[in-house]
């Protein structure tokens, strides 16, 4: 039985002026591993999804990840409010993307001034996605995560909210 690929780790990289940046070895491993369409010699592609008025980071799918995204919303009825918000979100408000041959992606200057990246950015794996933020920005999110894992009572292992996830 194969392990299931997924993104792991965080880590902050320098921006250029250009938009250019360094992305984890191992987030270019699983983008690789996850685009179907992957060739040597080809830059494997993914998709960043801006859309979303309370999203303060990027969210990155792989080419895998994404068409099952896509085959979701083509199960909702055309036409529903609900199909054309999330299409509007995950095809409308998406960039298609690549790692170069280098191990950098280019971050456009509308994604970086939707979510306030400048000279650096911050990289965190989300299972089968990964998000992109100001580091600044991630530091105040975690801070507040941090702060609602303190107020659990002493006696409380977070562990246990994956076996209600398995009951769900």
């Amino acid at each position: 039985m194969s392990r299931r690929q997924r993104f792991r780790g965080e880590s902050r990289h320098k921006v250029d002026g250009k938009g250019r940046v360094s992305i984890p070895a191992n987030f270019r491993r699983v983008i690789q591993d996850l685009d179907p369409g992957y060739v040597e010699g080809k830059n494997p592609e993914f998709v960043i999804v801006y859309g979303g008025s309370t999203r303060n980071y990027l969210e990155c799918f792989t080419i895998k990840a994404i068409e099952e995204v896509d085959l979701k919303i083509e199960a909702l009825p055309r036409g529903s409010v609900e199909r054309k918000m999330l299409e509007r979100m995950f095809n409308g408000q998406a960039q298609d993307s690549w790692v170069d041959d280098t191990g950098r992606i280019v971050l456009s200057a509308k994604l970086r001034e939707k979510v306030g990246i400048t000279d650096e950015a911050f990289f965190i794996a989300s299972g089968d996605t990964f998000q992109i933020w100001n580091p600044d920005t991630y530091e105040a999110e975690q801070e507040a995560v941090e702060k609602w894992f303190d107020e659990l009572p002493d006696d409380v292992d977070p562990v246990i909210f994956l076996d209600q996830a398995r009951e769900a």
